[in-house]
């Protein structure tokens, strides 16, 4: 897979920028330049996008998260009890941070109630299990993005595509982004799903975390 021209021609300038504008936040800045030098990971920005899925599969197992050998078009990414597996890994990343942020009753919900995710089939059904409003449904999408990359960084695979294509450098020359990173990393932190370091936790007592 590669990268929009956009991407590509923009992508050093943006993550430039943001670099500059990120420096004075050392926590923030520290994780940022970990997901920036995973471009190494890509060079041309080509890539497989099932590079590390066993990685994923056995980070599931650590996690305690259910998967089924199943695809997400032809149901639900998650089911109300397990995650649809046969995605690209960062996808399925995503839908591990999902489990982790989403309260327990939530869990029991199909697409954890946000309504549907855009790759589940059963749109209409999954829209319908929608239980919360649209603040804390963009929030927690915020949440699960940049808790999904961290995994993936922390997997070793090349996260700087997701945080491209999941809109983190989205005008990337306005204050509001860095913003906007350091504030959703901040919660990440609050909720300690990430630990001092910024790396991922595998719960949310912060003390343990994959290698």
């Amino acid at each position: 897979m590669m990268l929009s021209s956009l991407y590509t021609a923009d992508l050093e300038s943006a993550l430039g920028t943001l670099d500059k504008a990120l420096t004075v936040h050392f926590f923030a800045y520290s994780v940022f330049r970990r997901i920036a030098a995973t471009k190494n990971k890509a060079p041309g920005f080509q890539v497989d996008l099932y590079a590390g899925h066993d990685d994923a599969i056995q980070l599931s197992e650590r996690l305690g998260v259910p998967i089924y050998d199943s695809s997400p078009s032809k149901s639900f990414s998650w089911d109300g009890a397990g995650v649809a597996s046969q995605t690209e890994t960062a996808v399925l990343l995503h839908e591990f941070a999902h489990w982790q942020i989403a309260p327990p009753e939530r869990r029991e919900l199909v697409d954890f109630g946000l309504g549907a995710g855009p790759e589940t089939g059963k749109k209409e059904e999954a829209n319908s299990a929608c239980c919360v409003d649209a603040e804390t449904k963009e929030r927690e999408e915020n949440l699960a993005s940049l808790l999904g990359i961290l995994w993936e960084v922390e997997l070793g695979g090349p996260a700087i595509i997701a945080f491209c294509e999941q809109n983190w450098l989205e005008l990337y020359d306005r204050p509001g982004t860095a913003e906007h990173f350091i504030s959703v990393l901040k919660e990440l932190a609050e909720r300690r799903l990430v630990d001092e370091l910024g790396r991922p936790c595998l719960y949310p007592e912060g003390t343990k975390r994959a290698r």
